[in-house]
């Protein structure tokens, strides 16, 4: 029960990486705001925290505006009273060479992945520290460290996240909030299901664990990250790749 009596908002928490998510930090006893776009999805996954005795709320969030963010933020801590964790991991993709790229792949992109996890935390942090502190954790990736083919909007996005991690590390740590970026390399999840296999194996046959990520591996560096047991680690940025990238 390493979450016990802690407050968690999760983006992206109807599917994937945050639904595990959701799920995990509900078992170690996170009160849990599931947020998502997708409605029925975060639904489905409070249901199920709730059918196994845990306490959940389907919030809908579309990180991309200001209003939706204030909205869901205010209606996590009308259920639950506070909010100690918040896990943005909320993210798409719209791949494409960089000179087919349309002004519209770039920007849905970077609003979402960029400008949403800074919307989010904004709207978040006056609230953690009217309670003495929290944590957050930013949903980066490998590919924001180290580049990738056709991810112009992705990698510049990731990128940006893995910097405004180390600043607001820098901002926040005398509020007792600690900012800590998770960069997943290839991970099993629908975000990856248009990749081809031959692609796919590729990647598993350079990666020195010789598999793909899976979305528990990924959920189980959020839990850690959340949890006190990383109560002196701030600013950092956890690859979790399989020694993919090192």
């Amino acid at each position: 029960m390493r979450l016990k009596d802690k407050v968690a908002l999760i983006t992206g928490g109807g599917q994937g990486i945050g639904k595990v998510t959701a799920l995990t930090f509900a078992r170690e006893g996170a009160r849990v705001a599931v947020a998502d776009i997708n409605m029925a999805n975060a639904q489905a996954v409070a249901e199920e925290i709730v059918r196994n005795d845990g306490q959940a709320k389907a919030v809908f969030l579309d990180v991309s505006r200001a209003e939706s963010v204030e909205v869901a933020v205010r209606t996590t801590v009308e259920a639950f009273g506070r909010i100690d964790i918040l896990v943005n991991n909320a993210g798409i993709t719209r791949d494409a060479r960089m000179q087919k790229m349309t002004e519209d792949q770039f920007d849905a992109v970077i609003n979402v992945n960029l400008k949403g996890v800074w919307l989010c935390a904004k709207a978040v942090v006056p609230i953690m520290i009217a309670n003495g502190g929290g944590s957050i954790i930013n949903a980066a990736s490998i590919v924001g460290i180290h580049g990738n083919f056709g991810q112009t909007n992705y990698v510049a996005a990731k990128s940006g996240v893995i910097g405004m991690t180390k600043t607001w590390a820098r901002e926040l740590g005398p509020s007792h909030i600690r900012v800590n970026a998770v960069a997943p390399g290839f991970t099993a999840t629908e975000m990856i299901a248009t990749v081809p296999e031959k692609v796919l194996e590729s990647v598993r046959e350079r990666t020195p664990l010789r598999r793909l990520g899976t979305p528990e591996d990924i959920a189980n560096a959020y839990l850690f990250l959340a949890s006190d047991e990383a109560s002196f680690i701030t600013g950092v940025t956890l690859s979790v790749d399989g020694g993919l990238l090192f």
